[in-house]
């Protein structure tokens, strides 16, 4: 006498296909080598043996000397707002207030200029960066030349 087959929910036949067994298993065996391999040491497991046979590493060279900076353009994130000084544009404090205050945004100043007028430019930077209050603080200030003299206040979740 045999046994009917097994019977699940409203008298419905439980089908359980070799398939589903076999990936049932996969993922167990997925699990458990992430789990080992999360908390294994960075270098291979060798017996000590084999450990033993192995090369040694070559010693570390001495380190270089630190290359200068160059001027190369900052990395810039998404930006969530860019204010413009431009007439009938709001002020740049009212504009900040309106903005998120999120820690994680960066305020960027950046001022373009002709060329030589590099102390003008400079002065406007400053004068941004004042009225920019409490949100300047940690401002990043970029100042560059440019076909014309212009401003903007980007605020941007940064990449640094």
């Amino acid at each position: 006498m045999s046994l009917p087959p097994p019977h699940g929910l409203y008298g419905a036949p439980i089908a359980m296909p070799w398939q589903t067994i076999l990936a049932d298993l996969a993922m167990i065996l997925f699990m458990m080598t992430a789990a080992a391999l999360a908390n294994a040491p960075e270098s291979p497991l060798l017996p000590a043996a084999v450990k033993a046979d192995l090369p040694k590493a070559p010693a570390p060279a001495a380190p270089r000397p630190p290359t200068p900076l160059s001027a190369a353009p900052s990395p810039r994130g998404e930006p969530v707002g860019v204010w413009r000084d431009d007439p009938g544009a709001p002020g740049l404090a009212g504009w900040l207030a309106q903005q998120g205050r999120d820690p994680r945004l960066r305020v960027s100043i950046l001022v373009r200029h002709q060329q030589g007028r590099e102390t003008a430019a400079l002065a406007r930077a400053a004068k941004l960066l004042a009225g920019a209050g409490v949100r300047g603080a940690g401002a990043r200030i970029v100042i560059e030349p440019g076909a014309d003299d212009s401003a903007s206040v980007v605020l941007a979740y940064d990449a640094q």
